[in-house]
């Protein structure tokens, strides 16, 4: 094994309960095209009881690559032991390996080379799930340098990406111990919006996301109420590192649809009166803060209309919305304005005793394709003169707001 200097990049393993998904895990880790040389691994066993620690000595002391393993007892999530391998990696990537899951086996030779190739700071290798959904919208093709605006990459905002250490230096930037879920989402994003460019791996399945026979997986478990906790701390990261204006909508997307909307989907019906109230409760003040019109723009009707339903705190009228979906019933479409706008007629539509705006029920026109008459072409001409008769007519500051 040829002695190198510093590693090209430190795989980080946080472990906890990982037996028997452990063995694999390593088995993916050994099996790397990249040297043995250009790597190490630092294993973090948090506390494990299960022969987890004791497989990953054993590991250490038989593979080629340089291993170090840390025993520790519990810190209850996975931000204390990611923070610990951090602290001691000395590559120049660091790659976040979870010890349920595994590596391709060309896994970090690609990114590595990605990484060096374009001098971005962070790649996404593309995810598969094994008996577990993996994340499909990024991997659409392989990207040399893109960024969080250009992409759907803020549709994946797990911590299994490689990172250049460096800017995680520069930052001094870590995962946040008091999350108890949604931790990597803040970690990853922060540094989508400082990196200096984001590759894209599309062609290489470089990740394998494995859903645990005994349930166990991190992101299964947890109360309600930490939900609210990640959607509130990406919000809030969000709103503190990108000025008002649609970069920030765009990305706003992704904790209102990913994070807080299933806390008002199918769940939602059988929750306690009880349980629905302190929901209403925790979101109203993410809903104040960060909920527009042109986030709402961004989503389909049904999604717009369910956060907006919330917005105004209005669980009656929720509640139908919530069954009509759980249902999979086919919202009525109707054409108006000679084929330019087409509203979906989800419950509540036009009611005069629920008072819902007519926009929040306007589709746009990703979803009005669907739909037979509809005339986009004459869509986005009605829309042109119609916001250029709004300025010639209105303040500029009242022009944005009609607009949204």
């Amino acid at each position: 094994m040829t002695v190198v200097a510093q590693p090209d990049v430190t795989v980080i393993i946080g472990a906890y309960e990982a037996m028997p998904y452990l063995v694999e895990c390593l088995a993916s880790v050994e099996r790397q095209t990249l040297d043995p040389a250009r790597m190490e691994v630092i294993a973090v066993d948090d506390g494990s009881t299960d022969g987890t620690g004791e497989y990953l000595e054993e590991f250490a002391d038989r593979v080629a690559m340089p291993v170090t393993v840390i025993r520790q007892e519990n810190s209850g999530g996975p931000s204390g032991p990611r923070n610990v391998g951090l602290a001691k990696a000395a590559g120049r990537y660091v790659f976040f390996l979870d010890a349920d899951d595994r590596l391709g086996p060309e896994a970090l030779a690609r990114m590595v080379a990605m990484a060096d190739k374009n001098n971005t700071d962070v790649v996404l290798g593309k995810v598969e799930g094994i008996n577990r959904t993996a994340p499909r919208s990024m991997w659409g093709r392989t990207l040399d340098r893109t960024d969080v605006f250009s992409s759907n990459i803020k549709f994946t905002l797990s911590a299994q990406k490689l990172f250049r250490r460096a800017l995680l230096e520069q930052h001094g930037m870590r995962f946040d111990e008091s999350l108890w879920t949604g931790e990597d989402a803040l970690f990853t994003m922060e540094a989508y919006l400082r990196a200096d460019g984001v590759s894209v791996v599309a062609d290489y399945p470089c990740y394998y996301l494995v859903g645990r026979e005994d349930g166990k997986h991190v992101t299964k478990s947890g109360s309600y109420t930490l939900r609210f906790d990640s959607a509130r701390a990406l919000m809030n990261l969000i709103a503190d590192m990108v000025p008002a204006g649609p970069r920030r909508d765009a990305l706003m997307v992704r904790p209102f649809l990913v994070t807080l909307l299933p806390q008002f989907g199918p769940k939602f019906l059988k929750d306690s009166d009880e349980v629905r109230r302190k929901k209403l409760e925790l979101a109203k003040p993410l809903m104040d803060t960060h909920w527009n019109p042109e986030i709402a723009r961004r989503l389909k009707v049904h999604e717009r209309l369910r956060l907006h339903l919330v917005a105004v705190q209005r669980p009656d009228l929720l509640l139908d919305v919530v069954e009509f979906v759980r249902a999979k019933k086919q919202a009525g479409a109707l054409l108006e304005k000679r084929g330019t706008r087409v509203y979906f007629a989800y419950p509540h539509f036009r009611s005069r005793t629920a008072g819902v705006p007519d926009w929040i029920y306007l589709a746009e026109a990703r979803e009005a394709r669907d739909i037979a008459g509809y005339r986009e072409d004459a869509a986005n001409t009605f829309l042109r003169r119609a916001l250029r008769r709004l300025r010639r007519s209105l303040p500029a500051r009242e022009v944005k707001a009609a607009a949204a």
